[in-house]
């Protein structure tokens, strides 16, 4: 005779596996925060698209804001002055990507929302092949992108993407798409939490496998794509040949092939391939092109001043 509570193979009255309503009860029970994030956090994103995000623009800005102090005190020693040449050119293109952010045609073509970020522009002297922009406008750039950059287009090119980032909110939108796959693993992890060690470890590996592949990375993907485009329309009004940004990635792909170093398959990866990027902004120029004709300053392509040695001061104020 077994006293206490009954063993762990019985589930219901007359014992046996638990039923499909039992299974999907602590399901559908773990999904109610899901549902009340969509129900909060959805909007109109780029292009008109439905978007879902985690956080207001201004929770965004305050954490942008945090990690940019993080990254400049981290390279304490490698940032370049403000009156050094290249960090004057990266303010400029900075300053005209700024001023078609918020031009009628550019909100109007892309269905963004103003922006009333507070824009910082820094240069960091590190062999990086990269550049990022946080939300709130907090915009980083490493020396070492400069000579695939070339020039001013160039420049252009990266830094529109990087702005497109922040100015599509797809750092707030993937933090709600992580959310919710955390949510969904969880509840699928708990309405099947009578399985044997062994077959939960194979189903988590497998529901692991559905999550980062099928969901996280082709969203990546979307996201880097959509930020090429956004950043093609952003280059186009400031005045910068949309043909250039292609070329850009044509040059970034020899700088890969260059450095050996073997990239995954695009379906495992979080960005387009190069080669891809490079058709699709061929293909978009046709369309931004009215827009670049019709600019009214064109500075032409003029070449990148040579990574500045000024570095600041960090004793100054």
């Amino acid at each position: 005779m077994s006293y206490g509570y009954p063993g762990p193979q019985r589930f219901g009255p007359g014992g046996g596996r638990p039923t499909l309503i039992m299974r999907l009860a602590p399901l559908l029970i773990m999904l109610l925060p899901a549902i009340a994030l969509m129900a909060r956090g959805c909007q109109e994103g780029p292009f008109g698209r439905h978007q879902l995000v985690g956080m207001t623009p201004q929770e965004e800005s305050q954490l942008g804001t945090q990690a940019f102090r993080e990254v400049l005190q981290q390279n304490t020693g490698k940032l370049l002055r403000d009156d050094d040449p290249v960090s004057m050119r990266v303010r400029e293109v900075g300053k005209r990507l700024n001023a078609a952010a918020n031009s009628p045609e550019f909100l109007k073509l892309t269905h963004l929302k103003p922006q009333s970020f507070q824009w910082e522009f820094k240069v960091v002297r590190e062999n990086q092949l990269n550049a990022f922009c946080l939300p709130g406008g907090k915009v980083v750039v490493y020396t070492g992108i400069l000579p695939v950059c070339l020039d001013d287009a160039g420049l252009a090119t990266v830094m529109g993407h990087e702005i497109a980032h922040a100015l599509a909110h797809h750092g707030a939108e993937r933090m709600a798409q992580q959310q919710l796959v955390q949510l969904g693993q969880a509840a699928v992890a708990t309405s099947f939490g009578d399985l044997d060690p062994a077959s939960q470890q194979q189903l988590m590996t497998v529901i692991t496998g559905v999550s980062k592949f099928g969901i996280l990375l082709p969203f990546s993907r979307k996201h880097e794509s959509e930020a090429d485009k956004v950043g093609l329309y952003l280059m186009a009004i400031a005045g910068y040949d949309p043909h250039e940004a292609a070329e850009f990635w044509k040059r970034m792909q020899a700088a890969a092939d260059k450095s050996g170093g073997q990239k995954p398959p695009e379906f495992m990866s979080t960005h387009p391939g190069s080669e891809r990027r490079a058709a699709d902004l061929r293909a978009w120029s046709k369309d931004v092109m009215p827009l670049y004709e019709a600019s009214a300053q064109q500075p032409g392509d003029r070449r990148l001043p040579p990574a500045g040695l000024g570095l600041a001061n960090p004793l100054r104020r």
